[in-house]
């Protein structure tokens, strides 16, 4: 009653009825997950596991599965069974978010204004515009993100942190707030980077020490020389792949998470790590 017919007085909530037996439907939650999440808090998400909620499950009779039932205003709207297409999904989520109203575009230009502060370095501004838009919109995704980013950014690791670890339940996988944890990740790094110039002198002496390219790679990140940075890793993933537990992979993959998918850079560093592995 409260998370689905009372929250669906306010905006429209998807129920997804999964089983943890079912690989596809564990599957095509998490990419319901990201659809949702796209939709900025215009509709919810809640799931069921079946496995758990037999009685439930048996009155609403579902008999397929993944099965999603969209209520508005304590009614069902909507609803569909089996796996939809990417396509066929985001016009579902989007018919159901449009039930409770156009757009409003003032909270994008907000975002976007907020956004704008970040980059000049106005972080008070930043943090306090972001938190306004997440009062409006508790679900918006971006601006979760940005004030995790905000936090980051005005030195206050720990604020961001906790940010992240909070954030809400059908935010957690969205890919602005993956994209924030990867950049945490990174700054916890560079707290601890040695000088560039003794690791670039120590490297010098033994080129191929893989923990001396991987110290460097780290301080020439902190220093914003990415594309240096990541150069550096997939040189030591190409001379030692397995070097501490494959370290050189695991630190590509963050910083390109902490990167836009069609950043230049990640881009470039996915198309030759990509290479190494299948070659």
């Amino acid at each position: 009653m409260k998370d689905v017919i009372d929250a669906s007085l306010e905006v429209p909530v998807l129920v997804d009825f999964y089983s943890a037996r079912s690989a596809p439907s564990k599957t095509f939650g998490a990419t319901l997950e990201a659809a949702v999440a796209a939709a900025r808090g215009r509709v919810r998400l809640v799931r069921i596991n079946i496995d758990t909620a037999r009685q439930l499950a048996a009155q609403l009779r579902i008999q397929s599965l993944p099965s999603v039932f969209a209520f508005w205003q304590g009614k069902p709207a909507d609803g569909f069974q089996g796996i939809l297409g990417p396509a066929e999904l985001k016009k579902f989520v989007d018919q159901m978010a449009d039930l409770a109203g156009p757009v409003d575009n003032g909270l994008a230009d907000a975002v976007d204004a907020a956004e704008a502060m970040l980059a000049e370095g106005a972080f008070a501004d930043a943090i306090e515009t972001f938190a306004a838009i997440l009062e409006e919109e508790p679900l918006n995704a971006t601006a979760y993100g940005g004030l995790i980013r905000a936090q980051l950014a005005s030195g206050d690791i720990d604020m961001a942190q906790s940010l992240a670890d909070a954030a809400p339940a059908t935010l957690a996988k969205a890919k602005e707030i993956e994209a924030a944890r990867a950049l945490i990740a990174l700054a916890r790094q560079a707290a601890t980077a040695g000088p560039e110039a003794d690791l670039r002198a120590a490297l010098a002496q033994d080129p191929k020490n893989p923990q001396h390219m991987f110290d460097l790679s780290t301080a020439l990140h902190a220093a914003g020389k990415i594309e240096e940075a990541v150069a550096l890793l997939l040189d030591l993933f190409g001379q030692n792949r397995d070097w501490n537990e494959g370290a050189a992979k695991t630190q590509l993959f963050i910083i390109f998470g902490a990167l836009k998918p069609q950043d230049p850079i990640v881009l470039q560093g996915r198309r030759r790590l990509s290479s190494m592995i299948f070659a």
